[in-house]
């Protein structure tokens, strides 16, 4: 299916071609009417338009209609005035395209927008009424109520056609019905991206574990140490508990010099407290 050809119209198109030729694979764009694309010398969608509209004449003489591609689109006749002639001129196109089954699509879609495609998404015609029109254009439909159609009064689920000798509708009023509302719940959900967009989960920096300081000198410890360590040499001395020489002194001052470091290299908390950082 061409990509220009919206999600719902895609819908719709596969069941128009199941419709009107029985299939809606590749095969079924080279299809001709009653099924004959196997007597051609070649595929039809090998083929320009306008090779395509030389070749319709012959086929109709041929096989009794000029029915071409997936669609089956007709050539130009007093029956069958807008056809592939009208719609290459209403699209803009020279004729010198390949009659591709993406082209088909597109020219499909340009009929479904002539037969109110547009309105009956916007919910400006009823199912019913775009029914009918698609059985004025598709004569394997059937229209979905009693109307009056191109030969007599035809009842709901005959072809637009009846009457005609030819025509007749192929598939049942429930089943299209059935379609166009697929075809709406398509055309009316919300735009969803199909892939979304990764974006990078942001890792956070690692934090630096703490590192311990190396233990500076503070005057203010020190002052602290050796003041207590005085005091408690003079305690001792005052109180005869011990006779102290001076040699006795320094070894009392090494013991609390050498405490008050391990508590401080230990006790981070008395560290801080004693002021060191």
């Amino acid at each position: 299916m061409d990509k220009t050809v919206p999600a719902g119209a895609a819908i719709l198109l596969d069941f128009i071609r199941q419709t009107e030729v029985g299939r809606r694979d590749r095969a079924s764009y080279d299809v001709i009417y009653g099924h004959n694309q196997g007597k051609l010398s070649r595929p039809i969608t090998s083929m320009t338009l306008d090779e395509v509209e030389a070749q319709q004449a012959i086929w109709s003489r041929r096989f009794g209609s000029s029915a071409a591609g997936g669609y089956q689109f007709m050539k130009n006749t007093l029956d069958a005035p807008k056809t592939l002639r009208d719609i290459e001129g209403e699209m803009g196109l020279s004729g010198k395209e390949r009659f591709t089954p993406d082209l088909q699509d597109r020219m499909a879609y340009h009929l479904l927008k002539r037969r109110g495609y547009a309105k009956f998404i916007a919910g400006q015609i009823s199912l019913v009424e775009f029914g009918k029109n698609l059985a004025q254009e598709w004569a394997s439909f059937p229209v979905l109520a009693a109307t009056r159609g191109a030969k007599r009064q035809v009842r709901r689920g005959q072809s637009y056609y009846a009457g005609d000798g030819i025509n007749k509708a192929l598939v049942k009023p429930e089943e299209v019905e059935a379609v166009l509302r697929q075809v709406l719940e398509a055309a009316r959900r919300p735009h969803q991206v199909e892939e979304e967009e990764v974006r990078p989960v942001p890792v956070p920096a690692p934090r630096p574990e703490p590192q311990q300081k190396p233990i500076r000198k503070s005057g203010r410890f020190w002052t602290w140490l050796l003041t207590a360590g005085g005091t408690i040499v003079t305690a001792l001395k005052e109180l005869n508990l011990v006779a102290l020489d001076w040699r006795v002194q320094i070894a009392i001052l090494v013991v609390i010099v050498g405490f008050a470091i391990y508590a401080i290299t230990s006790m981070p908390a008395v560290r801080e407290a004693l002021g060191m950082k």
